[in-house]
C-alpha cells in the first residue's frame, strides 16, 4: 500500500507554487496588476492558502524577493573590492529592472504606504543586506584594501545612494562604464588613499 502524500511537503510544494506565480505575473503584467486571485489561479492554490501563509501580496513579494535576492544579490570576495562591488551592485541593478516588472520596485513603492510593510522590508530584505555589505567591507579593511577609518555608513549611502536616486527619478541606471565612476568615485571620498 503507497504511503500517504506527505502534508509538509505538500505544503512546500504549494508554497514554491505561489512564490513562482507571484513572480510570472510579476514579469508579464507588472507589480501593480498583480493580485492575490491571479496568483492563487496560477499555482492552483486557493486564496485562504495564500492568506493563511501572507497577510498581502506584498508579503508575498516579500518572500520572494528575499529567495531572489539571496541568490542573485551576494557580496563576493575575490580580493578585488572594486570588482567585487560592481559584481554587487549590477545584480542590485537587475533586481530593480525593468522597474515595472521588477517585485523589488513595486514592493519599494507598495511600503511608501504600508508602514507595516515597510517595517518588514526594512528588517527582513534590507537590514541583513546591509550587515553582509558591511561585513564585507570590514575584510577588505582586514586585507588592507580599505583604511579602518572609513565610516561604513557613509560608504554604503555613497555606493547604493546613486542607484536608488537614479530608479526613483527615472534617470535610467548607469551602465557598465558608468558603474564603474561611481564605484571608484565612492571608494575614494571615504578613503582618499583607494587606488581604484
Amino acid at each position: 500500500m503507497p504511503n500517504p502524500p506527505n502534508p509538509a511537503r505538500r505544503s512546500q510544494s504549494s508554497r514554491r507554487a505561489i512564490l513562482a506565480a507571484a513572480a510570472e505575473l510579476c514579469s508579464e503584467l507588472g507589480y501593480g496588476q498583480v493580485t492575490i486571485e491571479a496568483i492563487a489561479a496560477r499555482a492552483g492554490a486557493s486564496k485562504k492558502t495564500i492568506y493563511r501563509w501572507w497577510p498581502s501580496k506584498g508579503a508575498v513579494m516579500l518572500e520572494l524577493i528575499d529567495e531572489t535576492a539571496t541568490i542573485t544579490a551576494a557580496h563576493p570576495d575575490t580580493g578585488d573590492l572594486a570588482a567585487d562591488l560592481r559584481t554587487q551592485l549590477s545584480a542590485v541593478i537587475d533586481l530593480l529592472t525593468p522597474a515595472h516588472t521588477s517585485p523589488v520596485a513595486g514592493l519599494i513603492a507598495e511600503a511608501l504606504n504600508d508602514p507595516d510593510l515597510a517595517r518588514d522590508l526594512r528588517d527582513r530584505l534590507i537590514k541583513p543586506r546591509i550587515a553582509r555589505f558591511k561585513e564585507r567591507m570590514r575584510r577588505a579593511q582586514d586585507a588592507g584594501q580599505l583604511s579602518p577609518e572609513v565610516d561604513l555608513d557613509v560608504a554604503l549611502d555613497l555606493l547604493y545612494g546613486p542607484l536608488y536616486h537614479r530608479f526613483v527619478l527615472h534617470l535610467g541606471m548607469p551602465d557598465a562604464d558608468h558603474l564603474d565612476v561611481l564605484i571608484a568615485h565612492a571608494l575614494r571620498a571615504v578613503d582618499p588613499s583607494t587606488n581604484t
